[in-house]
C-alpha cells in the first residue's frame, strides 16, 4: 500500500475510535456501568479478531516462537487497551466526546513525538524536529482553545 492509502486509512481509523467511542459511552450510560459497556466492545471485537484469524491465516507460530516472545507482550497490550476503552467510555459522557477526544488525541502525539524519537518499542526512529515541535505546540494550542470554549458554555 502506497502512503496516501495509509494516511486515509490512519484517518478513518480515527473517525470509527470517535463513533465507536460516542456509542460505547451511550451504552455505558443506558447499561449504567461502563464495565459492561467495555466488555461487550472487548468480547465482540475479541470474537471478530478470532474469526478473522481462523479464516485468514494460513501457519501459526510454532511452539518454539510462541516460547520465545516475553510474557510482558502477551499481557500488556490486553491490559493497556482494557483500561483505555474503559476510561474512554467513562470519560466521555462527564466531558463530552470532542473534549475527551482532543486530549486522548493529544497524549498520543506527544507520547508518539516522544516513543519515535527515543525509538521505543522497537520502532524505526524518528528525531524530534523543530517542525514536530512546533506542530505539537499548534496542537496543545488547539486543546486549550478547545477545552477553554467548552468552559465558557
Amino acid at each position: 500500500m502506497n502512503n496516501l492509502t495509509l494516511f486515509l486509512l490512519s484517518f478513518l481509523v480515527g473517525i470509527m475510535v470517535v463513533i465507536q467511542g460516542g456509542i460505547n459511552a451511550r451504552l455505558g450510560i443506558l447499561l449504567n456501568n461502563s464495565l459492561l459497556a467495555t466488555s461487550t466492545a472487548l468480547t465482540m471485537g475479541a470474537s471478530l479478531t478470532l474469526i478473522t484469524v481462523l479464516i485468514s491465516v494460513r501457519q501459526f507460530p510454532s511452539m518454539h516462537q510462541v516460547r520465545e516472545i516475553p510474557l510482558y507482550m502477551w499481557v500488556t497490550g490486553g491490559v493497556l487497551s482494557f483500561f483505555a476503552v474503559t476510561l474512554f467510555y467513562y470519560i466521555i459522557p462527564k466531558i463530552g466526546i470532542s473534549t475527551a477526544v482532543t486530549f486522548g488525541l493529544a497524549g498520543q502525539l506527544i507520547f508518539a513525538a516522544i516513543a519515535g524519537h527515543f525509538g521505543w518499542f522497537n520502532m524505526p526512529l524518528e528525531p524530534i524536529t523543530i517542525k514536530k515541535i512546533a506542530g505539537l505546540i499548534v496542537m496543545i494550542t488547539g486543546v486549550i482553545l478547545i477545552k477553554s470554549q467548552n468552559e465558557l458554555n
